[in-house]
């Protein structure tokens, strides 16, 4: 963390905190943590989304949160956890591309500190940390659909890529540039949150992101919507109810930059940092559907 703290610093970048406790669905979707509020229904926070997009209205060009997630995702695999830190960027007057070369940026500095850093740790654990090259590959959505297809996972345009399709591109990835890190970028509008923006000239794929390591999503991303008019539409086309985001859009009614940010999950980059095989050993106390103690 002192290693991301320094880059993002260095970058311009301010250091928020924003609350985990809320009164509407960052992301949509019904992945919530309901708690009682005194005499409301709150939520723990899926992530600083809102907060993040709010803040650039006001003024803070760069901002980036090191803090808890919270997602209720019944999930029980060796990647997924309940409770989760997030390393989360925006940045006014960026667009998509800006936000995944400083991703990818921070992604090669960490990897650098770690293995002058923590020289003596890695050596203790016979561990060697992959060397970073940049860029990463940029694969479209299309040709990863395509990727997966050829493999024999049928994929259809518009649909979440399931894992066992994610597995096929990792190894295609891997067996074609020799790296495990890579961009999905221009996914279909209809699986991404409502506030990615949708491209000028086609607006049923928009300026998304996700970052993989194989076949881990590390990170995902987007360029926002900046218009308070297409906000609201989308909002509304994700069938969420409008009124649990006034706000939120009243910060963009007194304007908001065009802007890009994205979200990196810290026990999933260090579980590929270090080659391990459960995201429960990246954490002191995980948190699992199971697991509340100690």
């Amino acid at each position: 963390m002192q290693a991301v703290r320094r880059f993002l610093s260095s970058n311009d970048f301010i250091d928020v905190t924003t609350p985990k406790v809320v009164g509407v669905a960052t992301e949509g979707g019904t992945a919530l943590f309901p708690i009682t509020y005194f005499e409301r229904e709150a939520f723990l926070n899926q992530s600083p989304q809102l907060f993040k997009q709010i803040l650039m209205s006001a003024g803070f060009d760069r901002v980036f949160e090191i803090g808890p997630i919270f997602r209720a995702e019944e999930h029980d695999t060796r990647k997924h956890l309940n409770e989760a830190t997030s390393i989360d960027i925006e940045a006014s007057f960026a667009d998509h591309n800006d936000v995944m070369n400083i991703l990818e940026q921070l992604i090669a500095y960490i990897y650098h500190e770690l293995t002058i850093r923590a020289e003596d740790a890695l050596s203790t654990l016979n561990l060697t940390l992959d060397v970073i090259e940049l860029p990463f590959e940029r694969l479209k959505y299309d040709e990863a659909v395509q990727i997966a297809s050829a493999g024999g996972e049928e994929i259809e345009w518009g649909d979440d890529l399931t894992t066992a399709a994610e597995i096929i591109i990792g190894e295609a990835i891997v067996e074609s540039t020799g790296r495990g890190h890579y961009f999905i970028v221009d996914w279909p509008t209809k699986i991404k949150p409502f506030y990615a923006m949708p491209y000028e000239n086609k607006p049923s794929v928009c300026k998304a992101f996700d970052l993989m390591h194989r076949d881990m999503e590390l990170s995902s991303g987007a360029q926002r919507i900046h218009s308070t008019e297409l906000l609201t539409q989308r909002i509304l086309e994700q069938g969420l109810d409008i009124g649990g985001f006034e706000s939120y859009l009243n910060a963009f009614k007194y304007g908001m930059p065009p802007h890009s940010g994205w979200g990196l999950g810290t026990e999933r980059l260090l579980m590929t940092m270090l080659k391990l095989d459960n995201i429960r050993d990246t954490v002191l106390f995980p948190r699992d559907r199971k697991r509340l103690t100690p």
